[in-house]
Order: C-alpha cells, then sequence, then structure tokens
C-alpha cells in the first residue's frame, strides 16, 4: 500500500504509470480519465474535438469516497449518453471502473463509486469492414508483437475471434498456415506473413494458449487456460476487444475507435462475440 496522491489527477498518472498499454492506448485511457474530472465537480464534460485542449479542473482524490457520488456519476453518464454513442460511454466506463479497482488496491480510496453503474446497450446497425486505408494505419501502428500477430488471423482466417483465442501453441501448424484438430468448427487457415508473426510471437513454445494476458493466471482459471511455461492467462474476447478498440482509437478520425467485428473483408460476415471469465 502506498501513500494517495491528493489529486485525482496525479493518481491517474500513476495508474497509466502501471498499466501495460501501448501508446495509442495510453493516450486514450488518459483522456477518458480526465474526462471524469469535470463531472466529479458538477461540471459537464466538455464535447467533441474542444475537450482536448481544455484544462480539467484540479480534483481531490477523496472525491470518488464522497457521499453523493455514485449520483454525480449516473448523471454524468446520463448526460454523457445523451452526447454520444453507446460504445463511447461504455469505453470511458470501462477506463473508470478499471483505474477505481487499482486505486482501490493501493488503499487510496474505500468504495468504489462505479459499482452502481451499468454499460450502456444500443441496438447499433452493423458496422462496415475496415478499409484499406484502415488496414494499412492498423499494420503500420505501434501495438505489441501479440496484438499484431492476433489481428492478423483474425483478418486472414474470417475465424471467430473466440476460436482464435481459443488455439494452443501445439495447434499450430506454421509452415502449412493452418491449426490443425483444434476443434474449430471450420478450418482456421492464414498466410505465410502471419505464420512469422506467430513464430515470433511463440519464440520456441510449444505448449499452452497462443494469446496470453500480461500477468499470471488467477485461481480459478483452467490448467487448459494457463501456459505451463509463464504461467499466464489464456487472452479473453472482452480483453481482446478492449485492447483493440482503444488502440484504433488513435487511428479512428471519430475517435470513437474500432471493433474486432470490422476486422474482416468485404462480404463477410461480421464475427460472434463472447465473453470469457478470464481476463
Amino acid at each position: 500500500m502506498s501513500v494517495a496522491p491528493v489529486e485525482y489527477a496525479v493518481a491517474v498518472g500513476r495508474y497509466l504509470d502501471s498499466a501495460h498499454l501501448s501508446l495509442g492506448s495510453r493516450r486514450i485511457y488518459r483522456i477518458s480519465l480526465t474526462g471524469w474530472a469535470w463531472p466529479l465537480v458538477g461540471r459537464p464534460m466538455p464535447l467533441g474535438r474542444n475537450r482536448r485542449g481544455a484544462a480539467p479542473p484540479v480534483v481531490a482524490l477523496a472525491e470518488l469516497d464522497a457521499p453523493d457520488i455514485r449520483a454525480r456519476l449516473a448523471t454524468a453518464v446520463a448526460e454523457r449518453a445523451g452526447d454520444t454513442d453507446a460504445r463511447t460511454v461504455n469505453r470511458e466506463l470501462s477506463a473508470l471502473r478499471s483505474a477505481v479497482g487499482w486505486w482501490q488496491d493501493q488503499g487510496w480510496i474505500r468504495g468504489d463509486p462505479t459499482a452502481s453503474l451499468r454499460h450502456m446497450s444500443s441496438a447499433l446497425q452493423p458496422l462496415p469492414p475496415l478499409t484499406e486505408r484502415q488496414l494499412a494505419a492498423l499494420w503500420r501502428s505501434d501495438a505489441c508483437l501479440r496484438e499484431h500477430a492476433l489481428w492478423r488471423l483474425l483478418y486472414d482466417s474470417a475465424s471467430p475471434a473466440p476460436a482464435v483465442l481459443a488455439l494452443d501453441a501445439s495447434d499450430l501448424d506454421l509452415e502449412g498456415c493452418r491449426a490443425r484438430g483444434n476443434g474449430a468448427a471450420a478450418p482456421v487457415t492464414w498466410t505465410t506473413g502471419t505464420s512469422e508473426l506467430l513464430g515470433w510471437l511463440l519464440a520456441g513454445r510449444r505448449h499452452g494458449p497462443v494469446f496470453l494476458t500480461e500477468r499470471r493466471a488467477p485461481s480459478r482459471a483452467t490448467e487448459s487456460d494457463i501456459c505451463p511455461l509463464t504461467g499466464r492467462a489464456r487472452m479473453s474476447y472482452r480483453r481482446a476487444a478492449e485492447i483493440f478498440t482503444a488502440h484504433t482509437a488513435a487511428l479512428d478520425a471519430a475517435d470513437r475507435g474500432w471493433t474486432l467485428h470490422q476486422l474482416r473483408r468485404p462480404g463477410q460476415p461480421r464475427r460472434p462475440s463472447m465473453a470469457s471469465s478470464l481476463i
């Protein structure tokens, strides 16, 4: 347990310093978390691009333990929903919830002011596949090797993300550019370029999940979802989707980020989503 910072902005900085995020994702998380400073003092968030240049109010971190904080945040979520889409509101709320959990672990705040808040649902129309220009920006981006390997595999194979995330190192035939005997409903195949990325990612590892989280597996994880060499957990669909949207917000002209459903060729169906208990 460390000494709690007085200011909310300082707490945001320390949380981001501890998080395993790419530069683009860190930028989006900072924008999202900084935006919550206004509701914490009872003021509306600035809208659109004006938000980037606005100086946030100085807020005491202790405001997160104020008796009326849940009501203030609930009002802020409702107002924000009237200004933007559900996906953006949910992303901003997820960023705050993650930071709050970390601050609680540090002993800096007592309660969880986001506990009563729920993600918004919306009957959205299917989003179009990424354009060639968007894909080019994605492939050039500063995401880590794990992300590039996953995204290339999803794009090449047109397989559902849960099926790809369920792959083990022993399933991969890198020379044949395919997965063997993994029980998927349809064969998972890819290009030689993706095989190179997967080979670098595995670095000789022949057992356990292909795509791993940054930290050790939780005690509730099953043996098949744990890397026997590192003890790290299989990446979940939820985490993969969060990373993709957070990272691509910096590439999106609308600052919203893209979804894994859009990582497909024109004419391909949208991939089904599936949340996993693992993070």
